[in-house]
């Protein structure tokens, strides 16, 4: 059995997870699937996250748990979940990027989201006056997340999403091959996704070659619509 660390992308939190944590409960794994600062009951000022927070905030929670994890990235989080395995590399057994942002030594989110321009993410974002946070456009979510969810998930999420802080997007990794960049890794491609494109999924995959690379038909969201098969992956990946 292995131990499971989920972090959810941006705007979300651990609740998120909930369907594909019972799921690998179910087959006697451990896992956590925290609040990241500044998301979901945690009460860090949005003013005060950054992608350091996080990768850092990663870390403790990896530590918390017995022997080394299995990290999984939603979107955002695949950079910090990168940034944090350089930051303490002995923490991580590997590297899971679920529809994540998989970029090089000084690269940013921005960096590979701006290859897509037709994405349905940075249309629908409200600023804040100081530019600090951002909104997501609750109409328009369902279509850019959860084309494929159903109406009480999508509900559930509208319900729970919050501000989400600028900051991490623009901030580069800092990694290394001898650290961060030693931990395995392995990405999880949704052939459907509105947020990240397909094509810059393969790309990220591409550049940084993993150990395997699983095909989901589906949207960005798939701990909503296909769990199970989230779950199926992720054991894989643990007895592999």
């Amino acid at each position: 059995m292995s131990t499971f660390l989920l972090i959810h992308g941006g705007w979300h939190g651990g609740w998120c997870w909930d369907k594909v944590k019972d799921a690998l409960e179910a087959e006697g794994h451990t896992v956590l699937a925290p609040d990241l600062p500044g998301h979901g009951s945690d009460t860090t000022p949005l003013s005060e996250v950054t992608l350091e927070r996080y990768a850092r905030a990663t870390v403790d929670f990896a530590a918390s748990l017995p022997g080394k994890v299995i990290a999984v990235g939603h979107s955002m989080t695949g950079i910090s979940n990168l940034q944090a395995a350089e930051y303490a590399p002995e923490e991580f057994e590997a590297l899971v990027f679920l529809a994540a942002f998989l970029v090089s030594d000084g690269q940013c989110l921005l960096d590979m989201a701006s290859l897509d321009p037709d994405n349905l993410v940075m249309p629908n974002l409200t600023f804040s006056e100081d530019q600090s946070t951002m909104t997501f456009d609750l109409g328009a979510i369902k279509e850019a997340l959860y084309a494929d969810c159903s109406d009480e998930d999508v509900a559930r999420a509208k319900a729970l999403v919050q501000p989400q802080a600028a900051a991490p997007f623009g901030q580069p990794l800092q990694v290394s091959q001898q650290r961060g960049g030693s931990v395995p890794k392995y990405y999880i491609e949704c052939t459907q996704d509105r947020a990240i494109a397909p094509f810059v999924q393969k790309k990220m995959y591409t550049d940084h070659p993993c150990v395997k690379v699983f095909s989901m038909d589906c949207s960005h969201s798939p701990f909503f619509s296909q769990p199970d098969e989230v779950a199926r992956h992720l054991a894989s990946i643990s007895s592999s």
